[in-house]
C-alpha cells in the first residue's frame, strides 16, 4: 500500500500494529530519520529501545546475512509488548531478506520498519512493499510540510496560542528550513512561550528563528534588488576578505532573482508567491516587496546577466572573478532605475 501526503504523516504518527512492515524512504536523510523514530515511538512506546524490544539492523550487515532479518522478528523477547525490527539504509540488494522476512512474518512477530534513501520508480524494494498486502510504502520528497504537519508539530512542543499572522510566519520557516531545524526551531519557541498566556506573535516568530549561514551574501543581494548600488562596493569588499567565492555569489543571485521572477509571475500575485518559495524567513517581506517592484523583463533581463556571468566563471576565462560580478551585480542594480 502507498501513501502520500497528510495520509503518510497520520501513519507515521499512528502506525497500524497488526500490518508487517512499513517502508520509509526519500532523498532528504534527516526528514527519513524523523518519520522514522516517530512512527518507531508509536509501536514500541518511549520505553521499547530499553526494553530491548527494539531490534537494529544496519543495510550493511544484513547484506552479508540475509537472516538476521527473519531471526529479528521471530526472536521472543523478555518483555511484553510489541516489538520492532529496524533495516536502516537499506538498498535494492536487500530486496529479497527483507521480501524473505515479509512472506514468513505472522502476527505477532516484531514489525519490520525499514529507511532507504531516493528510490526509483522501478526499484525492487518500493515495489516489493507496494505490492504487499499488509505492507505500507511511504516516500518523503523534498516538498515543504502541509499546514496540518506543522499544527501537529506546534501541538507536540506545546504551542496552542498562535496569532494568525505568526501561523503565517510558521508556515514560511517551515518551507525555508531543513525538517531537523525547524522542529529545533519549534522547541525553542515552545521554551521561550512556557508560562506565558499571551499569543504567539510575528515578533516573537522574527526573534527566535535562525540567523541564515550566508547573511552577509544576502545582504549582499538584497542591495542589488533594491538598487542601493553605494552599498555594493562595501559589501563584496568585506565578503571578498572573508574569502567568499564569486561562484558561490553568482548561485545565490540567480536563486534570488529566480524566485523574484516566480513570485512576480504567479497569477495570485507577487504577495502570494513569495509565500510559495522556500526562501530565507527573514527575508519574506522584503522579498514580496522586491517582487513587485521589479517588472517581469527586467527580471529576466537581471537572470540572462547572471547566467552569463556563471558561464564565464566556470570558463577558462582568466579574468578576475570577483571584478566579474561585481560587475555584473552593478549593472542588474542598475537596471531596475
Amino acid at each position: 500500500m502507498i501513501l502520500k501526503g497528510v495520509e503518510a504523516a497520520r501513519y507515521c504518527a499512528k502506525p497500524d500494529p497488526s500490518r508487517a512492515g512499513l517502508l520509509i524512504f526519500g532523498a532528504d536523510a534527516m526528514r527519513v530519520a524523523l518519520k522514522r523514530q516517530e512512527a518507531i515511538a508509536a509501536l514500541v512506546g518511549p520505553d521499547g529501545e530499553a526494553e530491548m524490544r527494539l531490534t537494529r539492523i544496519a543495510g550493511g550487515d544484513l547484506r552479508k546475512d540475509g537472516s538476521l532479518l527473519l531471526d529479528a522478528i521471530k526472536a521472543v523477547g523478555f518483555f511484553p509488548g510489541p516489538r520492532v525490527a529496524f533495516v536502516e539504509d537499506a538498498t535494492d540488494s536487500l530486496a529479497d531478506a527483507v521480501g524473505a522476512a515479509l512472506k514468513a512474518w505472522l502476527p505477532g512477530d516484531a514489525v519490520i520498519v525499514v529507511t532507504a534513501g531516493g528510490l526509483t520508480g522501478k526499484s525492487a524494494l518500493k515495489t516489493l512493499f507496494e505490492k504487499h498486502p499488509s505492507a505500507v510504502s511511504i516516500g518523503l520528497y523534498d516538498d515543504p510540510p502541509s499546514r496540518e504537519e506543522i499544527e501537529d508539530a506546534l501541538k507536540k512542543a506545546g504551542l496552542t496560542d498562535i496569532d494568525h499572522e505568526a501561523m503565517n510566519d510558521l508556515n514560511t520557516l517551515a518551507r525555508a528550513l531543513d525538517p531537523g531545524d525547524f522542529r529545533q526551531t519549534l522547541e525553542k519557541i515552545a521554551l521561550y512561550k512556557y508560562g506565558d498566556p499571551t499569543p504567539l506573535t510575528p515578533t516573537d516568530v522574527a526573534a527566535l528563528a535562525p540567523a541564515t549561514i550566508e547573511a552577509e551574501v544576502d545582504e549582499l543581494i538584497s542591495a542589488v534588488a533594491e538598487a542601493r548600488t553605494n552599498a555594493i562596493g562595501p559589501l563584496f569588499r568585506r565578503l571578498e576578505g572573508q574569502g567568499t567565492l564569486p561562484v558561490t555569489i553568482c548561485i545565490a543571485a540567480l536563486r534570488h532573482f529566480r524566485i523574484l521572477h516566480a513570485a512576480a509571475t504567479d497569477p495570485a500575485g507577487p504577495a502570494v508567491g513569495i509565500q510559495k518559495a522556500r526562501v530565507n524567513f527573514k527575508q519574506k517581506d522584503a522579498m514580496g516587496r522586491q517582487a513587485g517592484q521589479w517588472g517581469t523583463r527586467a527580471l529576466e533581463s537581471a537572470i540572462a546577466i547572471l547566467l552569463e556571468t556563471d558561464l564565464m566563471l566556470r570558463s577558462a576565462s582568466r579574468a578576475p572573478g570577483m571584478a566579474l560580478m561585481e560587475r555584473a551585480l552593478i549593472r542588474i542594480a542598475m537596471t531596475r532605475r
